[in-house]
C-alpha cells in the first residue's frame, strides 16, 4: 500500500449505534460487499467493498471509543504532523471531539471546525 499524500482524503468511515443494519442498507443501496473487522470478542465493523473490489469505506459501531463519533460520514484527512494540525485546530477556533490515539503505527483524531463539520485528523505510521 503507497503511503497517503498530506492533504488527500485517504479513507471514510460511518459511525453508528447498529451498524449491523445500517451495513445491510448499504449492501441493498448501493451494492457492497461487507467484510468483518474484528473489534473484540463481542462485535466486528466492517470494511464496505464493491464487488469484486477493494475496500471503499468502513461501517462502524458508536461502542468504545468510537462512542463519541457522531452518525455522519467521516473523512480521513492526511497531515504530516498531527500535533501541529492539533494545536493549529484549537488555536483557530476548532475543537478535538474524538481524542488522539494511535492504532497500528498511525495516529488519529476526531475534529470539529468552528462551523460545526466534523473529520478525522490521520497520520501515517512512521516509515
Amino acid at each position: 500500500m503507497t503511503k497517503p499524500m498530506i492533504g488527500r482524503i485517504m479513507w471514510t468511515d460511518l459511525t453508528v449505534p447498529n451498524a449491523d443494519a445500517i451495513r445491510d442498507f448499504y449492501q441493498a443501496v448501493v451494492g457492497w460487499e461487507a467484510s468483518g473487522v474484528p473489534i473484540d470478542a463481542e462485535y466486528e465493523d466492517y470494511n464496505m467493498l464493491p464487488p469484486g473490489g477493494e475496500p471503499a469505506a468502513g461501517i462502524c459501531h458508536a461502542r468504545g471509543v468510537n462512542a463519541n463519533i457522531p452518525p455522519q460520514w467521516l473523512i480521513y484527512i492526511t497531515v504530516a504532523d498531527i500535533d501541529q494540525s492539533i494545536a493549529a485546530c484549537t488555536r483557530l477556533g476548532g475543537k478535538v471531539i474524538v481524542p488522539l490515539r494511535e492504532q497500528g503505527g498511525s495516529r488519529f483524531c476526531v475534529i470539529q471546525d468552528p462551523a460545526g463539520a466534523v473529520a478525522a485528523l490521520y497520520q501515517p505510521a512512521a516509515e
